[in-house]
């Protein structure tokens, strides 16, 4: 019998949030403690793992020496309104939940695999809110995480402020995906919202900072349907 990856759940207590979080950890069926691993961190880590399928894209890409040997960790979320406090910049939870990405999370995993324990050896993932959770926490800790892939992020007036006032070096390396009709999306909060033309408007910002930056507008909604078959060559882009 092929031997197959394994996902690993761990409970991680979090001091910047007070709550314990959970940590779905994916490590590649060939998987040692001899090899280093580059990390790639999702927000909405359960919709990566089910319906991203990433780590089966992921797996098939190493198999191939198409990418680096990757650890995947997946932070789930609770339900709608808890992921809106943590990923969102107006979030009750938005602060406390990037120093748990920065100082708690990271930590937690260099001491408990062989990673590179250096930004470029970073990668955070998301779609949507978790897309936004990633580029803000990316520009605010750039020496943590050196690289961030968005499907189809949120973007509002904080998300470019934030890309605006960035201070450090452009290191960041940031892949970037949005849909052409996603023109009319459904919120959290009720309501819908346009993310196409706002996604430009940041696409503009990103590429005038001197990001190494790749920008892709594919022909689609807002949905899974779209952004898993967008997956494997995006990893190949950024792993």
């Amino acid at each position: 019998m092929e031997k197959s990856g394994i996902v690993q759940e761990t409970a991680l207590f979090s001091n910047a949030l007070n709550e314990e979080m959970t940590i779905m950890t994916y490590l590649p069926k060939t998987f040692s403690p001899l090899y280093k691993y580059t990390l790639l961190i999702a927000q909405d880590g359960q919709d990566y793992f089910r319906l991203g399928r990433i780590s089966r894209q992921a797996e098939e890409l190493m198999e191939l020496s198409e990418i680096d040997n990757v650890i995947i960790v997946g932070i789930p979320y609770k339900n709608r309104e808890e992921r809106w406090e943590k990923y969102h910049p107006e979030g009750s939870q938005f602060s406390q939940y990037k120093r748990f990405l920065a100082h708690e999370l990271v930590p937690f995993l260099d001491k408990e695999y062989p990673t590179y324990q250096v930004g470029q050896g970073r990668a955070l993932i998301g779609d949507s809110l978790a897309a936004t959770m990633g580029l803000m926490a990316g520009l605010e800790y750039p020496n943590i995480f050196g690289k961030v892939i968005m499907q189809s992020p949120l973007v509002d007036k904080h998300v470019l402020k934030a890309v605006t006032d960035f201070k450090g070096e452009p290191n960041l390396s940031i892949y970037h995906q949005i849909g052409t009709q996603e023109k009319n999306v459904p919120t959290t909060k009720g309501g819908k919202e346009d993310f196409t033309e706002p996604n430009k408007e940041l696409q503009k910002l990103l590429e005038k900072r001197g990001f190494s930056y790749t920008f892709e507008e594919f022909e689609g909604d807002h949905t899974w349907t779209y952004w898993q078959p967008l997956l494997k060559k995006t990893l190949q882009a950024m792993l």
